[in-house]
């Protein structure tokens, strides 16, 4: 969710009723433009589904935001610690490193909104600094790591794909070299294409003569008033950001989920390759899922500027939180689906308290490893690397 980036006004320190304060408040993707007719202060704004947009406000600035930043910043962070650890090097666990760091940036970006709504309860003024400051860095930060997780999630689903439907290919293409190789190129083609979002606004602070009040406005700079440049860029940008990664993430899926069910033996386990490749079609199903509502209003509608009207603002809210809910239940889905990142989380933390960690785990940790594999229908313990086609996080 980026910052509020609507016209503020000034009217000295004397504090705001908590509904005024919200009242005030904008969704994150309307702050874009702000018409600013003449030097007015005073929005043209009809009241059309305004009690909608306010409650969706409220409900997503404080309370969804701050409870699902506080668990995905928490959950992201304990993942980096077990996936970096030394029995966790694989490829698939680069990228999902890397896809935990930029979430994590995403949150820290989702959370200034609740600090925002917070700071307009005790000091408004101080809360307007803050916005002015803080804006067009937000709306840039907003737009790059969205871009990053879609491409990261995508490089997952491309390398499953290789690993389940060209295996005899994985183990020269599924490297962990060439996942670290890959996951810099996309943080730097996203953090390079996602530069005019950070030069597409600017603050201005004005006096309105007529109605003899000062406010600030966030208005488009010269490169956000090029629509010869903004109109193709933007749609591009979301095509990079939504519309590409959700139509290439739907078709490696279904080649995906169609080769394990070819390989599906009923009446026996998966093996260890289809199980991880199990939670990572979920984890691609759950991007799919909260993405969609996203792509289809940045995209196939151009809808969430300030020039819409309340009702699309208050649908925007809603979808911001969909991205929000990617960004933060990662971990919970590692937990939930891998043994071996359960494993390696307890050997982690629960070291001094081995009655916490499961005895198959306590007798993996005294041999040094926590990595299960099956070799002719047999568990046995190995503390060897992985190979490409069998991939475990």
């Amino acid at each position: 969710m980026e910052l509020l980036g609507e016209k503020t006004h000034h009217y000295g320190k004397e504090p705001q009723p908590v509904i005024a304060l919200i009242m005030n408040l904008t969704s994150p993707d309307a702050g874009y433009h702000v018409a600013v007719d003449n030097r007015s202060c005073l929005a043209n704004e009809t009241l059309d589904y305004e009690g909608f947009y306010r409650r969706a406000q409220y409900v997503t600035g404080l309370i969804i935001y701050p409870i699902l930043c506080i668990i995905g910043i928490t959950g992201n962070v304990l993942a980096l610690i077990v996936l970096s650890h030394r029995d966790m090097a694989t490829s698939t666990n680069v990228y999902l490193s890397a896809l935990a760091v930029s979430d994590t940036i995403k949150l820290f970006n989702d959370l200034l909104y609740f600090v925002m709504v917070v700071l307009f309860l005790n000091d408004a003024e101080l809360s307007e600094k803050m916005k002015i400051t803080l804006y067009p860095f937000a709306h840039y930060i907003f737009n790059m790591a969205v871009c990053i997780t879609a491409w990261l999630t995508v490089s997952v689903a491309l390398e499953r794909y290789i690993s389940v439907c060209h295996p005899s290919r994985a183990k020269q293409l599924c490297t962990i070299s060439r996942a670290r190789l890959v996951c810099a190129i996309v943080f730097i083609i996203m953090i390079l294409l996602s530069l005019p979002s950070l030069f597409r606004y600017k603050v201005e602070t004005f006096h309105d003569d007529k109605n003899n009040i000062t406010c600030s406005a966030i208005i488009p700079t010269d490169l956000g008033n090029n629509e010869a440049f903004m109109v193709p860029y933007t749609w591009i940008q979301n095509a990079l950001r939504a519309i590409i990664p959700l139509f290439v993430l739907i078709y490696l899926n279904a080649r995906i989920i169609n080769e394990l069910r070819k390989e599906r033996v009923k009446g026996k386990r998966l093996s260890s390759r289809n199980r991880i490749t199990l939670m990572l079609i979920i984890i691609i199903l759950v991007f799919v899922i909260c993405i969609t509502p996203d792509a289809v209003m940045s995209t196939f509608f151009g809808k969430g500027y300030v020039e819409e009207g309340n009702l699309v603002k208050g649908i925007r809210e809603i979808t911001d939180s969909l991205l929000a809910v990617n960004s933060a239940f990662n971990f919970v889905l590692y937990c939930a689906l891998s043994i071996v990142f359960r494993n390696t989380f307890l050997r982690i933390f629960c070291a001094c308290r081995p009655d916490l960690v499961p005895k198959d785990t306590r007798r993996s940790m005294r041999n040094g490893s926590t990595h299960v594999i099956r070799n002719n229908s047999k568990d046995v313990e190995d503390k060897t690397q992985t190979n490409a086609q069998e991939t475990y996080v």
